[in-house]
């Protein structure tokens, strides 16, 4: 599949994978949602992210061992399968015991999703454009993550029922997995000696792997934080209204709408390594003001930066080390994600500190991780 040839009939139905993986940021959506209809503290409420995320911490690796031995296209199809399960329980029966289990099943979902899906359209897009199309993935992502909710207060206004984004979501969770199944990919072939635990665990031994797996943690705590505890800084600390407040989210994403789209054009012309010490300096630069957004209007334009600036560095460090060991791609994909587990264990930290102390001083968690992705970009560039 890697030629210069682009094969949209392969490349279509692996993108709209990536609009499902979207489905893993309806937990900003969740917290300010359940905790008005529960009751719940900041320390609580920041359990639905962890439901979700720390799942990516515990099977992971293991995800990516098993894809080894069946192929990309039927772990993602079952990501697919258990992602759509998981937002159709609460749908149907709602309780704070439903909406978690719910999320833990679509963080189980979305764990497969990540290690595979990533991988698979490597395989279906031209070798030169890899880094390219992995920022357009990301585009779609961050189409769904934008749109979800402005659709989820539409149907709260005109339905009385906030749930019914997670009916809209699990029926293109199974849209996608027909649409896939039934698309016969060819798969880059692994190397002949299979994954295991350990062999992946052993690449963390490797200092350029394991800093870029601890970048991956950085920013995926960044985006994940900005999503599930934007909507109480908004609320709080700009005293905006409370369906205004949700909705400013959707600025976040429009920034990372925006940022992949342009991603995919520059990384024809512009070296990764470059983008990435860009992009890190801006989010770092971008969270840090955000703090201080003197305000509404200035906070809102700088969580659409953010999201601009913080982008294209998820792709960007994927493929920078898949770029440097393409024969461990598998294993090295399957580490990554164990990463997104940054998810879980950064916003239960934000929002013990908001407990303890305010919303500003959580908030300063994002700046520790945007200074660790900006050490990683000048480590990267001076490794390539």
């Amino acid at each position: 599949m890697n030629t210069r040839n682009i094969s949209y009939s392969f490349i279509a139905p692996v993108l709209l994978t990536f609009f499902v993986m979207s489905a893993a940021d309806l937990v900003g959506i969740g917290v300010d949602n359940v905790k008005a209809d529960f009751g719940l503290n900041n320390t609580l409420s920041q359990l639905i992210p962890l439901a979700v995320f720390a799942w990516f911490f515990l099977l992971s690796v293991p995800t990516g061992i098993l894809q080894d031995r069946i192929g990309k296209r039927n772990m993602l199809n079952i990501g697919i399968l258990l992602t759509a399960a998981g937002l159709f329980l609460p749908f149907i029966i709602y309780s704070f015991l439903t909406i978690m289990i719910g999320f833990a099943l679509l963080g189980i979902g979305n764990t497969i999703i990540q290690v595979s899906a990533n991988p698979l359209l490597i395989d279906v897009a031209p070798r030169e454009r890899a880094s390219s199309f992995l920022s357009f993935s990301q585009f779609v992502k961050s189409a769904g993550s934008m749109v979800a909710p402005y659709l989820t207060t539409f149907f709260a206004i005109r339905f009385g029922d906030w749930k019914m984004i997670f009916l809209t979501f699990g029926i293109v969770s199974l849209i996608s997995a027909g649409w896939l199944h039934f698309t016969k990919i060819t798969e880059s072939l692994a190397s002949e000696t299979k994954a295991t635990i350990s062999s992946c665990l052993k690449l963390l031994r490797v200092n350029y792997i394991a800093l870029m797996v601890l970048g991956i943690f950085a920013m995926v705590g960044i985006d994940v934080g900005i999503n599930a505890t934007s909507g109480q800084f908004l609320l709080v600390k700009m005293e905006m209204a409370s369906e205004a407040a949700q909705q400013g989210r959707s600025l976040y994403f429009f920034g990372k709408l925006l940022g992949t789209f342009l991603g995919a054009l520059l990384l024809v012309r512009i070296s990764p390594t470059g983008f990435l010490l860009g992009s890190a300096i801006a989010t770092l630069s971008t969270t840090l003001i955000f703090i201080f957004a003197p305000t509404p209007m200035a906070a809102l334009a700088l969580m659409f930066l953010i999201g601009l600036s913080a982008s294209n560095i998820f792709p960007l460090i994927f493929t920078l080390t898949v770029k440097q060991y393409p024969d461990r791609a598998n294993e090295i994909s399957g580490l990554m994600i164990m990463a997104v587990s940054g998810g879980a264990f950064i916003p239960p930290i934000v929002g013990a500190l908001t407990d303890l102390f305010n919303i500003t001083t959580g908030m300063y968690v994002f700046v520790v991780c945007a200074l660790y992705l900006l050490f990683v970009s000048v480590y990267s560039r001076k490794k390539s």
